[in-house]
């Protein structure tokens, strides 16, 4: 009788297979692979989460206004936009909308975790001792009285918002300007390579102070703006060189000799090709546009007085050097917060290597 022989797979077999099933993939699936990888990337991908909840609720999370209550029987929701029977009127009034919830008496009212509004003050403390965390103000207020927590809460919404916008706007500037330059070179070359070390000679923190200071009232989106319109330069760079690099390929030479047009050419065959890398900077560019941030709040420069962020509430710390709990919130949610997006650069840096797939 014949015998067969079934040979048991080894585990060099088992690699060779998972290799080729591995090289098969697409590059998105394979990135995604790799950055479950990088725990420390998966862990800091859930903290920017959950600070992105915080800002996206912050006003549920942190307000002196009930979120659902009744008065006389008469039930409202939401409270700050329906009517205000505890002053007698029947319409809703744009001035009540700093008008303080917390004293009325009502039949039952549901008030958010955190009970008070950043900028609202309470009048009840009269000393430092009264300033510190406790029960009534988890993390402590400020010395005007305003609640540490609800800064926080309502800060990250300003941190988040400035990062990705004015990243955006350099993302912009720099993706487009850099892909001209690489791509068309020559005079064009010439021109934005100079323009670009133009800019880089000023001081972009000084530069940012002196714009501020000429303007008589800032704002939020004046802040974003002047960060975005001064922090595209190293984008253009990077962009330029993987333009230089993609150009050269056959596909983009093809594209040239089916007589397609240079816009073409560059927005839908170049460009995608060419912007991976430079998103991955794009995470580490938040993390200093957020730092920047924070440098002109703690300065008092940039933002109004009634906006509250993370570095307004540590330029309240240098008022009162006992004052620790001022320093040591929010300076820790900025730590968390840079951190997070540094390891995230990081985890995508190593997922983008191709020489992984080797």
């Amino acid at each position: 009788m014949p015998t067969f022989f079934i040979p048991w797979p080894t585990q060099e077999s088992v690699m060779a297979k998972s290799q080729h099933n591995h090289d098969g993939e697409s590059y998105g699936k394979f990135v995604r692979r790799q950055f479950t990888k990088h725990r420390a990337g998966v862990w800091s991908v859930r903290i920017v989460a959950c600070i992105a909840v915080l800002a996206l609720f912050a006003d549920i999370l942190a307000s002196d206004k009930p979120l659902v209550a009744s008065y006389r029987g008469d039930v409202m929701f939401p409270v700050f936009k329906q009517y205000a029977v505890d002053l007698g009127l029947s319409t809703w009034d744009p001035s009540l909308a700093t008008a303080d919830f917390r004293t009325v008496t009502y039949d039952w009212a549901v008030f958010p975790p955190v009970p008070y509004n950043p900028t609202s003050t309470d009048k009840t403390l009269t000393s430092l001792q009264d300033c510190a965390p406790s029960g009534e103000h988890w993390l402590g207020t400020d010395n005007i009285g305003r609640d540490v927590l609800a800064g926080i809460i309502h800060g990250s919404r300003y941190a988040l918002s400035i990062g990705f916008i004015a990243m955006g706007i350099a993302l912009a500037i720099g993706i487009l300007l850099g892909a001209i330059a690489g791509y068309f070179g020559g005079f064009i070359d010439i021109v934005i390579s100079r323009l670009i070390e133009i800019n880089i000679t000023f001081p972009r923190f000084f530069l940012i102070l002196t714009i501020v200071a000429m303007v008589e009232q800032g704002s939020v989106w004046l802040v974003m703006t002047i960060i975005g319109l001064t922090g595209w330069t190293n984008i253009a760079r990077f962009m330029r060189g993987e333009v230089l690099r993609v150009r050269n390929l056959d596909y983009v030479t093809a594209a040239t000799a089916l007589g397609y047009s240079s816009p073409r050419i560059i927005f839908r065959h170049v460009m995608p090709n060419a912007i991976a890398p430079v998103l991955i900077y794009a995470a580490f560019g938040v993390v200093g546009t957020i730092l920047l941030e924070s440098s002109l709040s703690f300065l008092g420069v940039g933002l109004p007085p009634t906006v509250v962020t993370w570095g307004s509430i540590l330029n309240k710390a240098k008022a009162s050097t006992s004052s620790w709990w001022l320093a040591v919130f929010p300076g820790l949610m900025i730590f968390i917060t840079v951190c997070a997006f540094n390891l995230i650069g990081d985890a995508l840096r190593d997922a983008t290597d191709p020489r992984l797939r080797q």
